[in-house]
This record gives structure tokens, C-alpha cells and sequence, in this order.
């Protein structure tokens, strides 16, 4: 088996990968649904792959890996990664995860992420009316995840949080960082409080929080969350689109806490996962699929970090439909520091109607499916209507 042509098309606003063989199997993958500039920096590695088998995987990726980086720019590297695998399990008949090693559990817990409704504003009791909203939802989560200070309006609408002035950036994951004030620190806690006067103990409460603290920040903030049992507490320090890791600071805010610490989505390949893993700088290491380098990458990840006692959350709260047979197909496989993947859905919600194989949610798991390939599965004569002009041939 050969590949003959590398293709990528905008449905929705996600970058979708697919790779075309010379016996007419196809691997599918997806890519943010924020990241459709992605495009043509996919596109770049067509010639590389030409020609070669695509059920080497190891073979194919180290041609291209190190051409990735942090995020965004490790997005490119692991689309194909994934859309390699769900082609090798096609040509196989078996899931994926049966190449991965086998599944060790029947179900995986999702936590939710991506689920969102509208805020009408930060005080502690919008943040309690929101839970109670996230814990209607049908699909019956056990853990929620909820953005809040630095990764959230907090920071521009809560007076007087932080000493900073927010900027106006037009870029997703933006960067602001300033010292907190006392009002803005108690202020959180009252919000967190609030959250957990709701949830109690029935469900776990983790906290997506920056970046953007500072380190003595992060400790005082730390320790005033302790009574409250959460989850963890996200990227405090670096996270989303910062292109370092800065494990020694971890370290040191980790030292310091009971509540676990939590990093990794913006991280690309195993070697930056190295020291934060080797200095248990951090409690739970959260990277992405679509931007780690691919779900052979994570599988290597969350095993290194069993050894040394950290679990595992992985990340992907955009990463569409395809992205979520991804997560289910590798989550399946890793070692029992797994905690839960962050639930992904389709954005728009048309592309439920276009794929086949999408496992359903109750009481917050879902069942690994047997179906070839990562399971999950585009129609093309459904998905057809949603190519724009310069995609017509995606499927041809």
C-alpha cells in the first residue's frame, strides 16, 4: 500500500486531513476547529509522503516530526499522524486501538470542556447558576472544567483583578499576565466556593485559570483552593499557545500545593513533556492529540508519567468529532493515572449528521467502539454540501 496524495479541506472551520492511498482506503483527521489558516502549512508535507506506506507509521512521522512545534504549529504533524492511524486500522479491520496495544478498559470518562453556555457576568453566583446548567446536561458528566481568572472575561470585567490592563488582541490564547490584587485573589475563591456549594461531591470541579498568574500568585491562590478538593488547577503559569514549558517555576508552585497542579495542552512531543515529568513539577499533565505530536505520542507520555506518579488528563476541547474517536480510541489504552479526556463535539452541530460511528455519552463515559480505524467515519455524500469552492475535490 502507497500513499498517492495528501488533501486538506475546510468543513466547518476545521482543517481536515485526509490521506489517499493506491487501493482506495482513506485515513481522516481533524485538526481545532479555530485553526483553518493551517491549511496550506498541512499541505507542505505532501511531497514528503508521497509514495510511502502508510501502515509504517513510525517510518512515515519521522520524516516529518521534528518540521512541528508548539502549539499551533505541531497541529500539521499530528493531523497526519492520526489520519495515519485510522488508515492503518482500516487496512487492518480493527480499531485502533488494538495497534495501539489493546484497550485496557471498556469505557473512557470525558470531562467537559467544550459544552458551553452564555455567562451574563462573574459574580460567584453566575458561576453557580453555570454549573447548575453543566450538570443538566444529558450526557451525564462527572467532572466539569471551568474556565475562569486569566482564561476567562474575569480578568477585563471584574474591576480592579489584577494590576494590568488586558490587551486587545485579536489572537485566540492571548497572552495577559499581571500581578493579582487581594480583591481580584478573593474574589476568585468566592467563585469557586460558589461552584462547589452546588456540585458538593457529586461530580469533580477543575479549574482552567490562565496563564497569566505569577508565581507567588499562584501559591497564595493555591493554597486558599485547598479546602475545596478540586480536580486540579490548569496552566496557571504557561499553557495555552505559550511556546515554553518553564518546568523549574512548575516546580515550584507544585512543591507548595495539595491541590494538583495541571499543564501541557500547548506542548508538542514527548522531549518537552521531559522535565516537568522527571521533576514531578507538575500533578496531572493535560497534552493534546492534535498538537503533541499525535496519539502515539500521548500514549508515551501518559506512560512515562505513570512511572513518576502523575496522572493524565489529555486535552481537546475543539477537536471535533474525528478528534473525539481519537481520544477515545488512545484513551482507552493508557495506564490507570488516566483521569479523563476533555470532551469534544461537533462544531457546527451539523457535523453530527455527517459521520457515522459518533459513540454516545451516559453518565459521563463512552463505550470504545470496535468499529475499524479510529471509528469514527465521514460520509462523504452527507459532508459533500459544506466544501467551499477551492475543496470541491476533497473527496474525488
Amino acid at each position: 500500500m502507497k500513499i498517492v496524495d495528501l488533501k486538506c479541506a475546510i468543513i466547518g472551520k476545521s482543517p481536515i486531513v485526509r490521506i489517499v492511498t493506491d487501493e482506495g482506503i482513506s485515513g481522516y483527521a481533524q485538526a481545532e476547529t479555530w485553526k483553518p489558516y493551517l491549511k496550506p502549512h498541512i499541505l507542505a508535507f505532501r511531497d514528503a509522503l508521497i509514495g510511502e506506506d502508510p501502515t509504517l507509521v513510525e517510518r512515515v512521522m519521522l520524516k516529518i516530526r521534528q518540521r512541528g512545534g508548539f502549539k499551533p504549529w505541531g497541529t500539521a504533524v499530528s493531523v497526519i499522524e492520526m489520519a495515519l492511524w485510522d488508515l492503518a486500522g482500516k487496512a487492518a479491520g480493527v480499531p485502533v486501538h488494538k495497534l495501539l496495544g489493546g484497550k485496557i478498559r471498556d469505557q473512557v470518562r470525558v470531562y467537559n470542556g467544550s459544552v458551553r453556555f452564555p455567562f451574563t457576568g462573574h459574580r460567584p453566583e453566575d458561576y453557580a447558576d453555570d454549573i447548575k446548567k453543566m450538570m443538566a446536561l444529558p450526557q451525564g458528566f462527572t467532572i466539569f472544567k471551568q474556565p475562569i481568572g486569566f482564561h476567562s472575561p474575569m480578568k477585563r470585567e471584574v474591576p480592579n483583578f489584577y494590576y494590568g490592563e488586558p490587551s486587545a488582541s485579536p489572537f485566540h490564547g492571548a497572552l495577559d499576565r499581571g500581578p493579582i490584587t487581594e480583591k481580584g485573589l478573593r474574589h476568585f475563591v468566592d467563585c469557586v466556593a460558589a461552584m462547589k456549594e452546588v456540585t458538593g461531591d457529586d461530580v469533580g470541579l477543575a479549574l482552567d485559570c490562565g496563564p497569566g498568574w505569577m508565581l507567588g500568585d499562584a501559591i497564595r491562590l493555591a493554597r486558599l483552593l485547598e479546602p475545596y478538593n478540586l480536580l486540579w488547577i490548569e496552566d496557571l503559569l504557561s499553557g495555552d499557545y505559550t511556546p515554553w514549558v518553564n518546568a523549574g517555576v512548575y516546580r515550584e508552585l507544585t512543591r507548595t500545593s495539595t491541590t494538583p497542579i495541571h499543564t501541557g495542552e500547548q506542548i508538542y512531543l514527548r522531549q518537552n513533556f521531559k522535565e516537568l515529568i522527571e521533576t514531578q513539577a507538575v500533578h496531572v499533565v493535560g497534552p493534546d492529540p492534535a498538537d503533541v505530536g499525535g496519539i502515539a505520542e500521548l500514549k508515551w507520555i501518559a506512560e512515562y508519567a505513570d512511572l513518576h506518579g502523575i496522572t493524565m488528563a489529555p486535552h481537546g476541547t475543539a477537536n471535533g468529532v474525528l478528534g473525539l474517536g481519537a481520544l477515545v480510541q488512545v484513551s482507552a489504552t493508557l495506564p490507570n493515572n488516566f483521569i479523563a479526556f476533555e470532551y469534544t463535539h461537533g462544531d457546527p452541530e451539523w457535523w453530527n449528521d455527517i459521520v457515522e460511528g459518533l459513540p454516545p455519552i451516559e453518565n459521563g463515559m463512552i463505550t470504545v467502539p470496535d468499529r475499524p480505524g479510529m471509528g469514527v467515519e465521514i460520509v462523504p455524500e452527507r459532508a459533500q454540501r459544506y466544501l467551499g469552492p477551492d475543496d470541491q475535490d476533497f473527496f474525488r
